[in-house]
């Protein structure tokens, strides 16, 4: 990322400021879930009894610094073992696309998402937590679904 990029993306943070939020559950649960851009359904999920269930659930808004968490927590956490991705994509980033397509194909020797349409997606992870996502987790694409209940039967 260049200077100007740099600049925009902090003064975003101050105008726009988006928290990073997510909701810690079942800490022996084998189950994540990701709500990409489904602010509603994450506060559904935090709040309800699914919360019980799984270990964690959190949202998704950017193809490069969020997957770099996700990506990180997983390998630090590696208890889980299925990570669902649900909710509405993120519009212009597509965080949940080049999420998968991290998971199909991993990266290039510039850390790029081979096969990802994002606008930026490049990752700070290590190859190797790259390789630990692709082979011990379970993605399961629920992308642009919302409904408690179907996401439900995901989990049971």
């Amino acid at each position: 990322m260049n200077s100007l990029e740099n600049m925009v993306g902090e003064l975003c943070k101050i105008v726009l400021p988006i928290p990073e939020e997510y909701y810690f559950g079942n800490n022996n649960s084998s189950i994540a879930i990701c709500t990409l851009s489904s602010l509603d359904l994450l506060k559904k999920l935090a709040n309800s009894d699914i919360l019980k269930q799984i270990s964690i659930v959190g949202r998704l808004l950017s193809e490069n610094k969020g997957i770099d968490v996700i990506i990180r927590h997983l390998n630090q956490n590696q208890k889980i073992k299925t990570l669902i991705v649900c909710g509405k994509e993120v519009s212009g980033h597509l965080a949940g696309h080049s999420l998968f397509k991290l998971y199909e194909n991993g990266i290039n020797n510039n850390g790029r998402i081979i096969g990802s349409t994002s606008p930026d997606p490049f990752l700070t992870v290590k190859n190797s937590q790259i390789n630990y996502f692709q082979n011990e987790i379970n993605l399961i694409n629920m992308i642009n679904e919302t409904n408690l209940n179907k996401i439900k039967q995901k989990i049971i």
